[in-house]
């Protein structure tokens, strides 16, 4: 499964060639993915609440055509493996049929002193269904 999250790029995100700056790309993801998140029941104050968070650990992004202002974009998250205490997630922006940029990355389960934990069995099992 796969959550689907709208965006349109905005004028102070674009570059000096009126291209969307690849840093705002990362934004966009991490939109995307707190979204999909809440969407399931996990939003960022509900994992506060149960002593958890999920910290980026590593990334691999990937630019293939450039967006401009006011474009349609549509952004693709999917979880693609839970682990004891991480998780893999790929994430795609496109518009129309063309894609924009990827993003591959491994998240840590953690508790709220930064610890590596396991999440809830309910936890792991919700954001299986992104």
């Amino acid at each position: 499964m796969s959550h689907q999250f709208a965006l349109r790029p905005r004028f102070y995100e674009l570059d000096p060639y009126n291209h969307v700056n690849h840093t705002s790309y990362l934004q966009y993801f991490e939109a995307a993915r707190v979204e999909a998140l809440a969407e399931v029941g996990l939003g960022l104050d509900v994992m506060q609440r149960r002593g958890f968070q999920i910290v980026l650990v590593e990334l691999t992004a990937r630019f293939f055509e450039p967006a401009t202002l006011h474009e349609d974009l549509i952004i693709s998250t999917t979880v693609a493996e839970i682990g004891r205490a991480s998780s893999i997630w790929s994430q795609e922006i496109r518009r129309g049929d063309d894609r924009i940029a990827t993003l591959d990355l491994r998240a840590a389960f953690t508790n709220l002193d930064g610890r590596p934990t396991r999440p809830p069995p309910d936890f792991a099992e919700l954001m299986g269904s992104i």
